[in-house]
């Protein structure tokens, strides 16, 4: 089937500060949350349990009795959870910012040009050495056409985290420390997931007809992607350099060190595709003449770029 770009809505860059905390609350992805804390394994329906002895005896009959005790200790981390939220929101801790934009672009040579009003970015991707399971080797430059098409850059982040975890770790509360850091990177991913249904619905518009559910859209099941720096399709942290001119990442609090990392901490970056046949992928180990032809393309000397890519080499 032929790919015909989707015209967005609206072109160009937009900022949204002080995002309500209880629209971004029901896309966080608690799996995550406990994978963070080391505690492996499925609590369907853990939100439903209610402070009553009752209920969460029935839960716990989900489970074998084994894996109770363990059940029983993400149930308590995760009503612990929810009453830092309820902080976060009484006290008015944490707000959430995002920069995010649709721009024209194209791809040629697995480079990604973006143009705003002022100039072009380029962005050089990475090719799979070793097949996907379709066969395939992809490169994020597959999932523009040569001209006439639209890619967009977003980030999101979460402020007012450190001071409030570094209360906790004054008075040596290790637990509520962690606690306040893990949920504020969940929040951060859960805003991506929010702002990312909001452009695929209104902002860009591409698919204003979707009807899933939040577990649908963990799931990854709408169309599209979004893919973050330094995550396995784009592993090379320095791409979010190129990114500073789209999303003007100070005007949201975001900060940038010498490495690539953002501050405050729970923040996420990467870029929107919208064609129909993109996908998550892992780039994987490359070999040496894909690194000096990407090192041609980025403009970095093999030197300074291997700083950055020892993880693929």
């Amino acid at each position: 089937m032929e790919y015909i770009p989707a015209k967005p809505a609206t072109l160009g860059l937009i900022q949204l500060t002080d995002i309500d905390l209880r629209e971004i609350v029901p896309f966080i992805d608690w799996t995550f949350f406990f994978m963070a804390w080391r505690m492996s394994g499925k609590y369907e329906g853990i939100e439903t349990v209610h402070d009553c002895l009752s209920c969460k005896m029935t839960w716990l009959q989900n489970f074998p009795e084994t894996d109770r005790p363990k059940a029983e200790e993400a149930l308590k981390l995760f009503k612990d959870a929810q009453e830092m939220l309820r902080r976060f929101l009484d006290e008015k801790i944490v707000s959430i910012h995002a920069s995010f934009g649709i721009y024209t672009g194209f791809s040629k040579e697995d480079n990604i040009y973006i143009q705003n009003d002022t100039q072009t970015v380029v962005i050089p991707t990475l090719r799979q050495q070793h097949p996907a399971v379709d066969g395939f080797c992809y490169s994020l430059a597959d999932f523009l056409a040569g001209e006439n098409d639209y890619v967009g850059a977003f980030a999101t982040t979460v402020s007012g985290v450190e001071a409030f975890a570094e209360k906790f770790d004054k008075e040596d509360d290790v637990y509520d420390s962690i606690l306040v850091k893990t949920l504020s990177d969940r929040l951060a991913e859960a805003a991506a997931e929010w702002l990312h249904w909001k452009v695929r619905k209104e902002y860009w518009g591409y698919a204003p007809d979707e009807d899933l559910s939040v577990k649908e859209m963990l799931k990854t099941q709408y169309s599209g992607i979004r893919p973050a720096v330094g995550y396995p399709s784009l592993p090379d942290q320095s791409i979010i350099f190129l990114l500073e001119p789209l999303l003007k990442f100070n005007e949201i609090g975001i900060q940038l060190t010498e490495n690539g990392a953002m501050f405050p901490n729970a923040s996420v970056c990467g870029l929107y595709f919208a064609h129909p046949q993109s996908k998550y992928f892992m780039i994987g180990k490359i070999d040496q003449n894909q690194f000096e032809d990407y090192a041609r393309r980025s403009g970095k000397s093999p030197e300074v770029l291997h700083k950055w890519m020892a993880a693929n080499l």
